[in-house]
């Protein structure tokens, strides 16, 4: 029995999802808030609020975020490169820099 072309394709598919391992799951989305340390930052689309307080904008992708570091804050003219691990780990690297796991920020009330 010869499956449809979209039957197919639909097996393929979920033959390839299967096979992936967990550590190659994304997570939904890069946006929200982040903590480490005392330090937090917020990403809402192409917006952040940097760990030094500055509102400005940056290159977005859903699973990633990069921006230069604004004037007055450590690191000023670095490339800062974030890459969303999972829904709570984020991996944020300054320049040429060691990396950094931040998570995401506990909710308070």
């Amino acid at each position: 029995m010869r499956l449809p072309v979209h039957g197919f394709v639909a097996a393929a598919a979920l033959a390839a999802g299967c096979m992936l391992g967990p550590s190659e799951a994304r997570a939904d989305a890069i946006d929200g808030m982040w903590c480490r340390d005392s330090r937090s930052m917020h990403i809402d689309g192409p917006s952040i609020v940097t760990p030094g307080g500055a509102s400005m904008t940056g290159d977005y992708d859903r699973h990633g975020f990069r921006y230069v570091v604004p004037p007055g804050e450590e690191g000023t003219g670095e490339t800062v490169v974030m890459v969303l691990l999972s829904d709570h780990d984020l991996d944020v690297t300054l320049g040429e820099g060691a990396t950094e796991r931040w998570r995401r920020c506990k909710l308070t009330s």
